[in-house]
C-alpha cells in the first residue's frame, strides 16, 4: 500500500497552519512537544486549541516562549537540529531541508551568500518550532509521497524587519518560483515563507488531489480571520490507487490547458505565436476554427502545458495575441512511457522514441526533425527515411 498525503490550501499555509493540521489529523502532540525539548530552546511551550474559523472546527497551534531578539544564521539553526537528542534523523534531515530552502531564497533576494543570511522572522523560536514539528510529524507518519493543491498567496501589502514589501514577500515569491500558483483576491499575507519552503520541500507534485482512498482528514487553523472562507490548511492521508496492472506502462499526471478565441489575427501570427509557446516549453500547441457569438470566424487557440509553466504560457498569449480573456482547465492526463533512443541508420546515427504499450511490447517512432534532416541529406522522401529507421531499430534489438 501507498501512502499520499495531500495539501488543500484554499487559505494558502503557513507553518502553524501546517503543524496544527498534522496533529489534527493523529500526529500526538506529545511527540512534538519531545522533540522540540531537546532543541533547547528555553522555556518553550506548545499549546494546542480546537478553534473555529466561518463555523468550522481546527486545531490551532500557538508557541509560547520568552521574547528573544536574536537574528541567527543558517548554521546556528543547524546547529541546534544536530544537536537535539530527542529527534529522529529523518526529521532532522527533513527540517535542514526545508531551512536550507528557506537560506537560498533569502541569500538571493538580500544579494548575499548563505552563509551570511539572517533569518529574521523565519529565524524567530515560533518558527523554529513549526518546521522542526512539521519534520517530526512527517517523519512520525511514515507516508511514501506528498501532493498539494496550488499555493494562493494573497494580495496587498505586509511590513516586515526591511520595510513594507508587496504580497507575496520577496523571500515568498522567491521559494515559489517553480510552484503553481492560485489566483486569490483576499487582501492578506495567505503563504508565509515557512508555510512555501514547507511545501515546496514536501510536495512531489502541484493540483488535483491524485487518485485516491481517504483515511484521514486534519484542519490546522490560521490567525487571522478571512471573511467569507475558513482560514483553515486541509490535510488528507490517503492509500493511493496504484495503477491497473493490465494496463502496463500506461502512466497517468496532470496538466493545464489554456484556451482563448481569437477573431483578428493572420494565419502568420497565430503560426508565430504558436511556436513561441512551444519554444516556451508547452506539451502542445493547436488551432481549432469556430463561430464566435457575432457570426464571426475565429480561431481557437489551444495550449497544454504542466502547471508551472501556465503563468509563463498565459503571459505569452496576452502580449503577442489580442485576447483579453483566457480559459485555465486542469486536465488528469494518461500516457504512455516513453524514452529516448538512439538508432544507427546508413546515413548515420538518429534520435528517436521509444515507446511502452499497454501489453509491454514496444514501438519506434523516428523523430520528426531527425527524419528531415536525414531526408535532406539523402535526397529520400520522409516517409521512406521512416520506414527504414524502424526496420533498422528493429534489427538492432533482435541481434
Amino acid at each position: 500500500m501507498k501512502t499520499n498525503l495531500h495539501f488543500d490550501c484554499l487559505s494558502g499555509i503557513s507553518g502553524d497552519m501546517t503543524l496544527g493540521a498534522l496533529i489534527d489529523l493523529g500526529v500526538s502532540p506529545d511527540l512534538i512537544r519531545a522533540g522540540l525539548a531537546s532543541v533547547e530552546i528555553p522555556d518553550l511551550e506548545l499549546r494546542v486549541d480546537e478553534v473555529k474559523k466561518c463555523g468550522f472546527r481546527a486545531t490551532y497551534i500557538r508557541v509560547e516562549h520568552p521574547e528573544q531578539k536574536a537574528h541567527r544564521h543558517l548554521h546556528h539553526i543547524e546547529a541546534m537540529i544536530d544537536k537535539a537528542d530527542g529527534i529522529s534523523e529523518g526529521a532532522k534531515t527533513l527540517a535542514r531541508r526545508i531551512f536550507l530552502c528557506i537560506g537560498e531564497a533569502e541569500a538571493k533576494v538580500h544579494g548575499c551568500s548563505l552563509q551570511k543570511v539572517h533569518f529574521h522572522e523565519v529565524g524567530a523560536v515560533d518558527s523554529i518550532a513549526d518546521i522542526v514539528g512539521t519534520a517530526i510529524a512527517i517523519d512520525a507518519l511514515k507516508i511514501d509521497s506528498v501532493t498539494s493543491s496550488a499555493i494562493p498567496t494573497g494580495t496587498g501589502a505586509i511590513t516586515i524587519d526591511h520595510g513594507r514589501v508587496a504580497v507575496p514577500a520577496p523571500a515568498t515569491a522567491e521559494i515559489l518560483t517553480g510552484v503553481p500558483i492560485a489566483y486569490s483576491e483576499i487582501e492578506s499575507e495567505l503563504t508565509t515563507p515557512t508555510g512555501a519552503a514547507i511545501i515546496k520541500t514536501l510536495a512531489s507534485s502541484f493540483g488535483p488531489a491524485p487518485a485516491m482512498t481517504p483515511h484521514r482528514v486534519g484542519y490546522g487553523a490560521g490567525t487571522r480571520d478571512i471573511d467569507g472562507q475558513a482560514n483553515v490548511l486541509r490535510v488528507t492521508l490517503g492509500e493511493r490507487q496504484e495503477p491497473d496492472a493490465s494496463l502496463g506502462a500506461v502512466e497517468s499526471d496532470h496538466v493545464t490547458l489554456l484556451e482563448t478565441n481569437i477573431d483578428d489575427a493572420t494565419a502568420e501570427q497565430l503560426a508565430d505565436v504558436s511556436q513561441r509557446l512551444m519554444h516556451a516549453g508547452a506539451l502542445d500547441v493547436w488551432q481549432t476554427p469556430c463561430v464566435m457569438k457575432k457570426g464571426r470566424l475565429a480561431t481557437v487557440l489551444s495550449v497544454i502545458c504542466g502547471g508551472s509553466k501556465a503563468a509563463t504560457m498565459q503571459s505569452i498569449l496576452f502580449q503577442n495575441t489580442s485576447t483579453i480573456g483566457i480559459r485555465r482547465q486542469i486536465l488528469q492526463r494518461t500516457k504512455l512511457s516513453r524514452r529516448a533512443v538512439e538508432v544507427e541508420t546508413e546515413h548515420g546515427p538518429a534520435r528517436g522514441k521509444l515507446v511502452t504499450l499497454p501489453d509491454g511490447t514496444e514501438r519506434f517512432s523516428l523523430e520528426d526533425d531527425e527524419a528531415k534532416r536525414l531526408a535532406s541529406a539523402s535526397g529520400k522522401s520522409t516517409a521512406l527515411i521512416q520506414s527504414e529507421a524502424t526496420q533498422q531499430w528493429n534489427r538492432q534489438q533482435s541481434t
